[in-house]
């Protein structure tokens, strides 16, 4: 593969190389420096933005039957910018938590996607953590349980004693498990209130699962971590009393990580679930504007670890109900996590390379995939995205590229657009158009310690 260089300001976790370059060859970094650009195959240029592929850490492409796959997720992802997805366990009609279905599911997904794509792993309640250590033989990235049961077979509860044993023999591998935190009990009494007062509005579902039942489970959850020695991450937090907790658990030496889903930092219950309802709501729910602009100073303050998605494209059947707790919680974004970020972090006058770091740097170490993602460094695949200050209004039905055509973020303004994005050094995207074909993507492994 010749040797590619791209050209513009070159977007680092911890500073802006304005008129920079990343040199590449054989698909891999060779050089990032500032000043005259080497010779090569240029991309880029002045005024634009280069930084790493983004690296999903939360995405659901099997969700419902016959509907998105890796077909669909990774055309998106390409289109906007995420040159790896992390795909979720909790497949319809199949809960991965077998190897035997990891390495299935690991087989399909590389002749169908786009991207590269590590795999969550998860258990069956009655299998407890027997299975933990094939699992981690067969390349799971890190293993996802939940506190809440939302479906016993596909999406089932943990409960303590069960997870606090399958943390125990995650930690000698050195990987990480992350949890749905929401506490089951409280959310399944709050919801019974709720249907008792027949209210079926926009704010249902709010109220249904007010923030103490994320807190109590996020304290749960890093208890764990701190008494087994498991590296213990929250999955999604829409209040600032998680990234609190998460801050000071890492204040006493414990791996306690944490992630803000983009509709968290975008979306807001008194606007848009207002007038989005069904297609809006999403487990956690989405908060009022006060907690949003709250993860905002955490996120500023360096609090938050990671961002990613939570993406779902439920069919619009789903989310339409007039009864708000009768849809699917979830939502699609892939196509426009990264400038959905970088919207954020312009209007609020933050560092660009939060999105470097939040969106590259930190999940791949999450995922333990720092040898070879995440960084636009020596050594370091060659996934590089080219963004442009080009405002536009995000159509998802215009795109083309997403299995649905609606989204909670339909009509917003975005003020940089992806321009390109590449896999190894090879373009997979430009213009807002993937080209990357099926089986472009290879399945990811982490770097873990022997057990």
């Amino acid at each position: 593969m010749p040797d590619k260089v791209f050209v513009g300001s070159i977007v680092l976790p911890d500073r802006v190389i304005d008129q920079g370059f990343v040199l590449t060859a054989d698909g891999i970094v060779q050089h990032v420096g500032a000043g005259a650009p080497p010779a090569g195959e240029t991309h880029g240029g002045a005024g634009m933005l280069v930084l790493p592929g983004a690296i999903d850490a939360q995405v659901h492409s099997r969700s419902q039957a016959d509907q998105e796959d890796f077909i669909w997720s990774t055309r998106s992802a390409a289109a906007g910018g995420v040159t790896t997805i992390v795909d979720m366990p909790y497949d319809a009609g199949d809960l991965i938590c077998t190897p035997g279905q990891l390495t299935a599911k690991a087989a399909t997904a590389g002749e169908q996607a786009r991207v590269d794509f590590a795999l969550y792993a998860t258990v069956a309640p009655e299998d407890g953590a027997a299975q933990i250590p094939a699992l981690i033989e067969a390349g799971a990235a890190a293993f996802k349980f939940s506190t809440f049961g939302t479906d016993p077979k596909r999406f089932p509860r943990i409960p303590p004693h069960t997870m606090h044993a399958c943390f125990a023999a995650i930690a000698p591998y050195g990987l990480m498990a992350g949890v749905h935190n929401e506490d089951d009990e409280m959310v399944r009494a709050a919801i019974a209130a709720v249907r008792a007062s027949g209210d079926t509005s926009y704010l249902a579902h709010g109220r249904s699962r007010p923030p103490i039942t994320e807190a109590l489970a996020t304290a749960q959850v890093y208890e764990i971590g701190a008494a087994t020695g498991c590296a213990a991450h929250i999955v999604h937090c829409s209040i600032g009393r998680g990234y609190e907790l998460a801050a000071a658990y890492r204040q006493q030496g414990h791996e306690a990580t944490i992630e803000a889903c983009i509709h968290y930092l975008t979306l807001d219950e008194e606007e848009h679930v207002r007038r989005l309802v069904g297609r809006a709501k999403i487990n956690p729910p989405i908060r009022p504007r006060a907690e949003r602009e709250a993860l905002w100073r955490h996120l500023a303050a360096g609090n938050i670890t990671v961002v990613s998605t939570d993406h779902v494209s439920w069919s619009a059947d789903r989310k339409d109900d007039p009864d708000m707790l009768k849809n699917a919680s979830g939502a699609p974004g892939l196509e426009v996590l990264v400038p959905l970020l970088v919207k954020g972090l312009v209007e609020r006058d933050l560092p660009l390379s939060h999105a470097a770091r939040l969106l590259a740097h930190n999940p791949a170490h999450l995922f333990r995939l720092g040898g070879t993602k995440g960084a636009l460094a020596v050594g370091r695949d060659a996934d590089v995205m080219l963004m442009a200050k080009s405002p536009y209004r995000y159509d998802p039905a215009a795109s083309g590229m997403n299995v649905v055509g609606w989204s909670p973020y339909e009509g917003m303004e975005l003020p940089y657009r992806v321009e390109a994005a590449y896999l190894r050094g090879t373009q997979i995207s430009a213009g807002g158009q993937t080209s990357a074909e099926p089986g472009t993507g290879r399945f990811q492994r982490p770097l873990r310690q022997a057990a």
